[in-house]
């Protein structure tokens, strides 16, 4: 399977994703042909290479009519129908504009229908949301991968006046995404770049384990000493032994030693309610030898800021410890056995088409065994035993 891992360690720009992609592969003969079938007058697109603090990259530059004409939804979704591109590369590029008039609308108090884009409705942003999405379907890619986006800092001008990094409406684009300041005060994550890459990228994560056949590099107009102002495009297929699923998820550590086990063990199970999938608690010493424990908590990256609210809410600790990683796993799905206690479900995970474990689920064997006041082992053999038979 071909994947594609958008690695934004200084933001991305529209125009970034697009050059990153012609340097990894994309045909820019082919992309221009595309691009004509707009019905724009005058078109055209600009490649150039240049240097960021060393680095080699592709420049890209849409040529586009001076007007600045602002445009509603329909009219966007207009030019878009009526273009001769592939009907996957339509589809995704209005998925992406409807994405960002959902957002303005919300930052605005407005009905999606009314939103009349100003920066992102001009011509050149429009051709990079498209060339996007036609670069995706060229370049073969079956899964987009991402890393966190760096969104910059301190503020920069709009239509609307002086708004902070990232900009409202980005940040509506951003909801659950993990999102980086930095690495200079500067809006290094636009607009178009937020809606390109949360509408094409299925999963946001460190790189995944993959075989690189090619690596590309998009320049942004930002010329800085402090970092390369360049998205990195990395395409490459994945390896055989990486048979288990992959996913992503977010670990939140803190350090307690002023809490009773009691407490600990309900806050543990608060937190599972609330969507953790997993919490667990390591003794360990602290300063001066001081006894404590560490509770770990493992969760969606979407449910991360929302079970930290919660460690924090009950005065646990004044500091939490988060980072992402990534996760393999079986695939897993539920079997329901027939045993002389009732009906048991067992658990089951497959590798590469083959099941490689299977576990009662201990919820039913408890229950079950209270139900004939037997042992829950005698249950959990029991339903071992009915699913080996089959």
């Amino acid at each position: 399977m071909k994947i594609a891992y958008f690695d934004c360690f200084a933001g991305a720009g529209g125009d970034m994703i697009v050059a990153a992609m012609l340097d990894a592969g994309l045909d820019v003969e082919f992309l221009k042909a595309q691009l004509a079938t707009l019905g724009l007058k005058n078109l055209d697109i600009k490649l150039t290479e240049t240097r960021r603090c060393g680095l080699r990259a592709l420049n890209f530059v849409p040529i586009v009519p001076q007007q600045r004409q602002q445009r509603n939804l329909q009219q966007i979704t207009k030019i878009i129908s009526q273009s001769k591109i592939s009907e996957r590369a339509k589809k995704t590029t209005i998925t992406i504009f409807e994405r960002i008039a959902q957002a303005e609308a919300a930052v605005h108090g407005k009905d999606p229908n009314d939103i009349h884009f100003h920066e992102v409705g001009a011509l050149d942003s429009i051709v990079d949301i498209i060339s996007a999405s036609i670069g995706l379907e060229a370049l073969g890619v079956d899964k987009v991968y991402c890393s966190a986006l760096s969104v910059g800092g301190g503020t920069i001008k709009c239509a609307h006046g002086p708004m902070p990094v990232p900009a409202p409406a980005t940040a509506e684009l951003l909801k659950g995404i993990p999102v980086i300041g930095g690495p200079g005060q500067y809006e290094l994550l636009t607009p178009t770049a937020a809606a390109i890459l949360t509408t094409v990228v299925d999963q946001f994560c460190p790189l995944p384990s993959m075989k690189i056949e090619a690596v590309g590099y998009g320049a942004g107009s930002l010329e800085s000493e402090e970092f390369p102002n360049v998205l990195r495009l990395i395409l490459g297929q994945t390896v055989a032994e990486d048979l288990a699923n992959t996913d992503s998820v977010c670990l939140l550590e803190t350090n307690i030693d002023d809490v009773s086990g009691e407490l600990t063990g309900s806050i543990a199970d608060k937190l599972l309610k609330d969507g953790a999938l997993d919490v667990f608690s390591t003794p360990i010493y602290m300063k001066q030898s001081r006894p404590a424990v560490q509770i770990s908590v493992i969760c969606k990256v979407e449910d991360a800021q929302q079970l930290e609210q919660i460690l924090f809410e009950q005065g646990l600790t004044f500091g939490i410890r988060k980072q992402i990683l990534q996760r393999s796993k079986l695939a897993r799905e539920f079997v329901t056995v027939q045993t002389e206690y009732g009906e048991i479900r067992i658990k089951t995970g497959t590798l590469d088409g083959k099941v490689v474990n299977a576990k009662p689920e201990f919820s039913d064997c408890r229950l079950a065994a209270e139900k004939h006041n037997v042992s829950v082992k005698a249950v959990l053999d029991a339903a071992i035993a009915a699913y080996k038979k089959g």
